[in-house]
């Protein structure tokens, strides 16, 4: 008998998360940029309540607090902005902070779960030295040497900040002209490449912001880079004819996506009962 069939791996993207049902799912790290933005926040606070302690230190506790207690007050004052509060703040706001909600980020595991208390300890315990004790150096260079962004403390606990912000989606287009569904019968648009659609696609939406003249000459010129990938060239003035070839193209792309997704619904009943094994011949 031979040995159990390999199971085949699935290529994940460095932004997408593998969840437990070996779902990848897209996701957006917050680049290097907004963390610092973010940091900068949080860490302005941080200096603020540490100069607040050490107001109070050196002026109305000392008159209440003896001497040689003073220390272990500052002492305690530091632990507690630095390390306690972060991992408290972060731990009960599910990977959130002041700076990371000004910027619209949060910590979440590698898998995309939410971070929990020991993530969160481990980073602020880290942050002492990379965003406290070096001003953010060592932070910021560990960020820019990983795909997404994440600092020393995060490599160590396992997380990375993602985006809670994102844009929303562009509208769909309108269909096919109706004086141009014949010419949908029998056209060929396969061959449209990849980035030349999306330079329809973006034309096309702000279609109505430009003027006359600068939309019929650069309606113009788009259709003629695509005439070269559409047979046969749609009977329309230019801007109809772009519209004919993007919604054409979409409706194609959309309809093999449904078709590959009803094939694999079907096969999925009779993988699941392939035996692990097969005799040897």
């Amino acid at each position: 008998m031979a040995g159990p069939a390999t199971p085949q791996l699935t290529r994940v993207h460095q932004d997408e998360v593998l969840t437990g049902e070996a779902v990848a799912l897209d996701v957006q790290p917050a680049g290097l940029f907004m963390r610092a933005l973010g940091a900068v926040i949080d860490l302005l606070l941080g200096i603020i309540l540490l100069i607040v302690v050490l107001v109070l230190g050196y002026g109305p506790l000392a008159q209440v607090v003896p001497p040689e207690a003073m220390a272990i007050v500052v002492i305690a004052s530091v632990v507690a902005i630095t390390i306690i509060l972060p991992t408290t703040v972060e731990t009960a706001s599910r990977g959130r902070s002041l700076g990371r909600l000004a910027v619209g980020a949060r910590i979440v595991r590698e898998d995309g779960g939410a971070s929990g208390f020991r993530q969160a300890f481990i980073r602020a315990l880290v942050g002492v030295f990379e965003v406290y004790l070096t001003v953010g150096v060592v932070a910021v260079v560990t960020g820019a040497f990983t795909p997404r962004a994440q600092r020393l403390g995060d490599l160590l606990a396992g997380t990375y900040s993602q985006r809670t912000r994102v844009p929303a989606l562009p509208s769909a287009l309108p269909p096919v002209p109706p004086a141009l569904e014949q010419w949908a019968l029998v056209a060929d648009v396969a061959r449209l490449p990849d980035r030349l659609a999306r330079r329809l696609a973006q034309f096309l939406r702000q279609v109505d912001k430009l003027a006359p003249a600068a939309r019929e000459r650069i309606a113009g010129e788009l259709l003629a880079d695509a005439s070269a990938f559409v047979s046969p060239p749609p009977p329309a003035d230019a801007v109809s004819a772009l519209f004919a070839i993007s919604a054409l193209r979409r409706d194609r792309e959309l309809r093999a996506l449904e078709t590959r997704r009803r094939r694999v619904e079907a096969m999925a009943p009779s993988l699941t009962h392939l035996p692990h094994g097969f005799p040897d011949r």
